[in-house]
C-alpha cells in the first residue's frame, strides 16, 4: 500500500469487511439451504451448495487475513449485518427455484463487491487487488453454474 494513503486504506478495509460479512452470511444461508431443501429436484442443488460452503468460508478466511495484514480489524459477530433476504430458506422446503434465484442474487452482490475492491485498490494495493480478482472469478463461476440450473428449471428439465 502506498505511503500516506490513509483514506485509501480505510476505504479498502471497509470494502474488505463488507465482503467478509457477505461471505459469512452466504456460508450460513448455503448451509441452511443445503440441509432444508427436500425432493428429487433438490439433490443436485444441495450438493452444490454443500461444496460451495467450504469455498465461501475460504473466501472469508482470505479476506480476514488480508484485513489484518493491511492494518484493519476483522469484525466479530456484533459488528456484522445480515442483508441476504433473497437467500433465506424458503417457506416451502421443495422450492428449489427460490433457492437458485437467491444464490444468483447473492453471487451478483458478491461480484459487485469484489469489483468495488478491485477499483479501490487500483494503483494503491496490488496484493489485495490480485486477491479480489481471484475471488471475483470464483464468484462468477458460481453465478454461471446457478444460471445453468435456473435455465434447466425454467425449461422443465430438472
Amino acid at each position: 500500500m502506498a505511503p500516506n494513503s490513509t483514506d485509501s486504506k480505510e476505504k479498502i478495509v471497509h470494502l474488505l469487511q463488507k465482503s467478509y460479512n457477505a461471505e459469512l452470511e452466504t456460508v450460513m444461508n448455503y448451509l441452511a439451504n443445503s440441509v432444508n431443501l427436500d425432493g428429487i429436484r433438490a439433490e443436485h442443488i444441495k450438493g452444490s451448495l454443500q461444496a460451495d460452503v467450504t469455498e465461501e468460508l475460504g473466501h472469508a478466511q482470505q479476506l480476514a487475513a488480508r484485513i489484518k495484514v493491511i492494518g484493519g480489524t476483522v469484525p466479530g459477530s456484533f459488528k456484522l449485518r445480515w442483508t441476504q433476504e433473497a437467500l433465506q430458506p424458503p417457506h416451502e422446503s421443495t422450492d428449489v427455484l427460490a433457492v437458485i434465484k437467491g444464490v444468483i442474487a447473492a453471487e451478483e452482490d458478491a461480484i459487485h463487491g469484489y469489483e468495488e475492491i478491485i477499483k479501490a485498490c487500483d494503483g494503491v494495493d496490488y496484493v489485495t487487488q490480485d486477491m479480489a480478482i481471484t475471488i471475483l472469478a470464483d464468484e462468477q463461476n458460481h453465478r454461471r453454474e446457478f444460471i445453468g440450473y435456473l435455465k434447466e428449471m425454467e425449461a422443465g428439465r430438472a
